[in-house]
């Protein structure tokens, strides 16, 4: 049986919303509630936070990359929960230009596909009933989205609070909290965004005072009341082609970034993934028949990686009859060197030719195609395959034959084609600068 759910979104980033969104899973959890999170779009750093603070496995959702069935059988994870949170990406309306398989990747879409109302959480620093016509705006954007009511972030006075209520009063739209401004529960970030959640010490704590904040200014009962959700009986999720039967994949805080749907799908497929860490100079296991390297922060353990002796002659060794393949931050390991942002060059596994740079950063952000010119662990030649690029390194060189022709979500070719190298015993080294979300 599929719960009801609530999409927490906002008008933009930076207003508050994986602050509730935590603070609402931990708390129902202290409760003894069982609630599943969702992610809306490309992120892999919030459904580790959702994790930890629900005990449940998050699962991203995304409609420019995956269709309606694939949506549909990863919400089926939620069977046997009471309840369905998801938290939405930048703001509620935010996407592409062009739709993809089942929409432009807005949070929005995923609202109207699952029926589940929004809880829009607005930034009410420096305005009062004015924020009333904000979410008035919000409320009738789409005909196909509900707005379930607001909750009010950044409140300055109790008097405050009293003018913007009275603002939502006069539109008739439910008020489920304010939040006074606390910035010790703010978690920190840096530039792909929060610090990840196997690296905050004291995780534990955060949660616990989130849970506490949220349950003295939110009224969880009502806001419980007001989920719906227009999914009965999903389909079994989508079949994931695994990229081998044994995958060395390496897992730890410099290779974290890999979607929870991939693992979920490659184990359903009868895959064993044996998980190895680079930074604790581990090689991938030599009974594995492919290796995957996730995206991460390799440019902060640079050097560690670079001094990681027996990892490097693992991987090289290993891509010498095996298929090895990387993925942004793996994609960079793999290569032949990492510049970090104080100017300097560490050696990394050089399996290809790849050298890149955070001396000089420069965002690349956004959807992509892959139409693949060679094959990768799972998928054959001329697949094509959906993911998102995000990081800030400058490609300093890219020489080996490009393993794709990338596109982004406006059909315009983009220059970071991947790379792809064959060994003569019969390995191959592939990698690319974008992550992998579904095949088309």
């Amino acid at each position: 049986m599929i719960p009801p759910g609530l999409l927490i979104s906002a008008p933009a980033s930076g207003t508050g919303k994986t602050t509730l969104m935590l603070g609402l899973l931990a708390a129902l959890r202290a409760e003894g509630v069982a609630v599943q999170p969702f992610k809306s779009g490309p992120d892999y750093i919030d459904p580790a936070f959702h994790t930890a603070a629900s005990g449940r496995a998050s699962f991203n959702l995304d409609s420019w990359s995956m269709d309606r069935a694939r949506i549909e059988g990863l919400v089926g994870n939620a069977d046997g929960a009471e309840l369905i949170l998801g938290e939405g990406s930048m703001g509620l309306f935010d996407g592409v230009a062009k739709p993809g398989a089942c929409g432009n990747g807005a949070s929005a879409d995923v609202a109207a596909l699952m029926g589940w109302p929004v809880v829009l959480v607005l930034d009410v620093s420096g305005a009062a009933q004015s924020v009333a016509a904000t979410a008035l705006g919000f409320r009738e954007m789409r005909p196909d989205v509900e707005l379930a009511g607001v909750v009010l972030n950044r409140v300055a006075s109790p008097r405050h609070e009293t003018l913007v209520r009275a603002g939502m009063e006069a539109v008739g739209i439910e008020v489920f909290g304010a939040l006074p401004r606390r910035v010790e529960i703010e978690m920190p970030e840096r530039h792909l965004g929060l610090v990840q959640a196997g690296e905050q010490e004291n995780l534990p704590d955060l949660l616990e005072q989130a849970a506490a904040f949220v349950a003295a200014h939110v009224d969880i009962p009502a806001l419980r009341a007001a989920a719906r959700g227009t999914l009965q009986n999903p389909p079994a999720p989508a079949q994931i082609t695994p990229p081998g039967q044994r995958i060395a994949l390496a897992q730890d805080n410099a290779f974290a970034f890999v979607y929870p749907h991939l693992l979920a799908g490659w184990r359903a497929a009868g895959a064993e993934i044996l998980p190895f860490s680079p930074l604790a100079d581990q090689a991938p296991d030599d009974s594995a028949d492919c290796c995957w390297l996730p995206g991460g922060y390799p440019e902060l353990h640079a050097g560690k990686l670079a001094a990681a002796a027996h990892f490097r002659k693992g991987l090289r060794d290993f891509a010498e009859t095996r298929p090895v393949h990387g993925e942004c931050g793996g994609y960079m390991a793999m290569g032949a060197g990492l510049i970090d942002k104080e100017g300097t060059r560490h050696e990394m596994a050089g399996l290809l030719g790849l050298e890149t740079s955070f001396a000089k950063r420069k965002m690349h952000l956004g959807y992509r195609q892959a139409d693949l010119n060679a094959p990768i662990p799972g998928h054959s030649a001329r697949a094509e395959l959906r993911g998102h690029e995000f990081h800030y390194a400058t490609i300093l060189a890219e020489p080996d034959a490009p393993l794709a022709r990338i596109t982004d979500a406006n059909d315009l070719e983009v220059p970071e084609t991947g790379s792809v190298r064959d060994f003569a015993g019969g390995g191959r080294a592939t990698g690319t600068f974008f992550h992998m979300i579904a095949a088309l």
